[in-house]
């Protein structure tokens, strides 16, 4: 198969990184042609320009990350105003519940886990860092949506969709502003088996002038909203949900002051 140019190129450069990343070891050049259904010829001509760059580097067993790799982290961090402190206050909330702690966030009408206490290497954890393409079925998700405007809210719903994962997902918007109602007015967010039958989750959207509502309540616009949540196995859920709620709403004053834009 012949490299086309333009966007082609750059989503199949992408693909091969997301690959990599993805492995737990080095990914041969045959092994990545196999995945992206290309000929080995067009690995080659989309690893030059990643191994220059220093995005990838070519081991004995393999394509692995490169340096350039933890720049591109460092720099997420800083641009959504994170620190030593949000690290901090996850891994304390990690400790404290035994749950999985992670900090998510709604921004121009995309929704990121952004940093979480998971392993990387847990292939199997169904919340890992990047776009969430699930958020009405999360508990994150949930919190994050029910505090935008209703406006805003519907838009991100019908651009994303709202796909049945398990027999619990919602996937009608009547039935979302009716749990976006609900979470509102308990304050935090519950998915119990919704995005995976394994897993439930809580979740609290953070306080704060970068909320995307004033302070009466009225939508300011898209703007960014920040959630802090946890998740567990669900068979723990119920002997311990009022435990892991309490520990959950405690962290929430220290959370970092986030930046709005």
């Amino acid at each position: 198969m012949s490299l086309t140019p333009g966007p082609r190129s750059v989503e199949r450069a992408l693909a091969v990184l997301d690959v990599v990343a993805d492995a737990e070891r080095p990914v041969g050049a045959k092994a990545l042609a196999r995945e992206l259904g290309c000929a080995l010829s067009t690995v080659y001509h989309l690893t030059g320009p990643l191994l220059a760059r220093g995005y990838l580097v070519r081991t004995a067993e393999g394509y692995a990350p490169g340096p350039r790799v933890p720049a591109l982290h460092r720099s997420h961090q800083r641009h959504h105003g994170l620190g030593a402190g949000t690290g901090e206050l996850l891994g304390r909330l990690r400790r404290a519940t035994g749950a999985e702690a992670y900090h998510t966030a709604y921004r121009d009408g995309l929704i990121t886990v952004v940093d979480t206490t998971a392993p990387v290497t847990d292939a199997g954890h169904p919340f890992a860092p990047g776009p969430e393409p699930r958020a009405h079925a999360t508990a994150h998700g949930k919190a994050l949506l029910a505090a935008l405007p209703r406006p805003l809210r519907r838009r991100y719903l019908a651009e994303h969709g709202m796909a049945r994962l398990t027999e619990r997902t919602i996937t009608s918007a009547e039935r979302f502003e009716a749990e976006a109602d609900r979470v509102r007015g308990q304050g935090f967010a519950v998915s119990v088996g919704e995005a995976d039958l394994a897993y439930t989750c809580l979740a609290v959207a953070l306080p704060g002038p970068g909320n995307g509502r004033d302070g009466r309540g009225r939508g300011r616009g898209d703007g960014i909203v920040h959630a802090l949540s946890v998740s567990l196995p669900t068979a723990e859920f119920g002997r311990r949900q009022g435990e892991i709620r309490a520990a959950l709403i405690r962290a929430v004053p220290d959370f970092p002051i986030l930046p709005e834009s």
